[in-house]
């Protein structure tokens, strides 16, 4: 575990007692907040107990079972107090005894059945008629509601607990509304110039390097340039330091079936396109498949969220504590735009930097997103930089 995890729930053992299992083989699940941490079996054996339920609370250095150097494969045989009844007394055979002797005798004593005697109804009593007649009659009393069973359709409820994962994500996301004070700014970029140079290139690159060539790596390099120039988009507050850094680490927004996460590209800056989009396929196989580790997790300067991939036109990204910014891609659709006092189609994406204006102005943040526009519909100005 992690120095920040101090605790998990226990999710699915793998394993039962009786099972035979080799130094190393998976044994059990817990779930953090961060990621599915498989629990492995120091050494090779049979488990013979297990500590704890699945859906239990754990804490780091808790033991969780017990596992036996031997061979087997069979479940402990049963304690021998379980498997034999106790012996009845000589008091209990002779109360069965009395038993059997009088079930006849009074099998014989039963009397038929006897007829039911009908009961004339009683009247009804003069306070219970007059106060419905005028429950009746009246117009002032409400109508009672209607029954659900009444009603078209279903109405039922699921109720799931959360895991670990979604109440850290709501735990962050409400803790930078809070922190952060952020902005928004967007901006339009044509993206003509990057689709008809990857319609190019990327039969080749596929070819070469195994690697589909899409259009997060050319976002991610045009990103480093221009926090290269604007520093303060890859910087954090710590107290009451601002620390810079030379190097960025890449926070990718993945989306899982329990929920975003953010592996981080390490030094990004030092990657070409090539290099970087062979890192972010690579993590987001780990995602879905399951296998982040903590290390692929921890840290991360800036983020970049590709919201486009599901259909959003437009949405402003939340910052990622105690990151500066966050970009944010979106759909790309065909628009009429003017080129030249001419008006065109163009595939036209929207993008929005989300940032912290506690570290970033607007002048600095509206740079850093031109940048990146300029880079993306020119993509030769990236080769020209140091």
């Amino acid at each position: 575990m992690a120095e920040s995890i101090s605790e998990g729930t226990l999710k699915s053992w793998t394993k039962k007692v009786g099972d035979r299992v080799e130094q190393d083989e998976e044994v059990a699940t817990i779930e953090t907040d961060k990621i599915d941490v498989s629990v492995n079996s120091p050494q090779a054996g049979v488990i013979t107990e297990l500590l704890a339920k699945e859906e239990d609370t754990v804490t780091v250095g808790q033991d969780l079972f017990v596992v036996e150097e031997g061979e087997g494969g069979q479940a402990p045989p049963a304690k021998p107090e379980e498997d034999k009844k106790p012996e009845p007394t000589e008091e209990a055979k002779e109360e069965q005894k009395e038993e059997k002797e009088q079930k006849p005798q009074t099998e014989e004593k039963k009397e038929p059945p006897k007829p039911k005697q009908e009961s004339k109804p009683a009247p009804a009593a003069p306070s219970s008629d007059k106060s419905s007649k005028s429950k009746s009659s009246g117009s002032d009393t409400p109508a009672p509601p209607p029954q659900a069973s009444s009603l078209p359709g279903t109405r039922s409820e699921t109720r799931v607990k959360m895991s670990r994962m979604r109440l850290r994500i709501a735990e962050r996301l409400k803790e930078s509304q809070n922190a952060a004070a952020s902005l928004t700014t967007f901006n339009e970029i044509d993206m003509s110039a990057l689709m008809e140079m990857r319609s190019k290139y990327k039969d080749e690159i596929l070819k070469k390097h195994d690697i589909k060539l899409g259009f997060m790596s050319a976002f991610a390099r045009a990103s480093i340039l221009a926090l290269q120039e604007i520093p303060a988009a890859n910087a954090s507050i710590e107290g009451d330091e601002i620390v810079y850094r030379d190097y960025v680490d890449l926070s990718v927004a993945v989306a899982t079936p329990k929920g975003l996460v953010t592996p981080v590209v390490r030094n990004a800056e030092g990657l070409g396109f090539i290099g970087i989009e062979r890192e972010i396929v690579n993590l987001g196989k780990k995602a879905r498949d399951n296998k982040l580790t903590l290390e692929d997790m921890a840290g991360g300067t800036f983020t970049i969220s590709n919201g486009g991939v599901f259909g959003s036109l437009y949405g402003t990204p939340i910052i990622n504590l105690p990151q500066a910014a966050v970009l944010g891609m979106h759909s790309i659709k065909d628009r009429p735009v003017v080129v030249n006092g001419q008006i065109v189609v163009r595939p036209i994406m929207v993008v929005a930097l989300t940032y912290d204006h506690r570290l970033l102005d607007g002048r600095e943040a509206v740079t850093f997103l031109v940048r990146v526009k300029e880079y993306i519909e020119d993509p030769r100005k990236m080769l020209l930089t140091s």
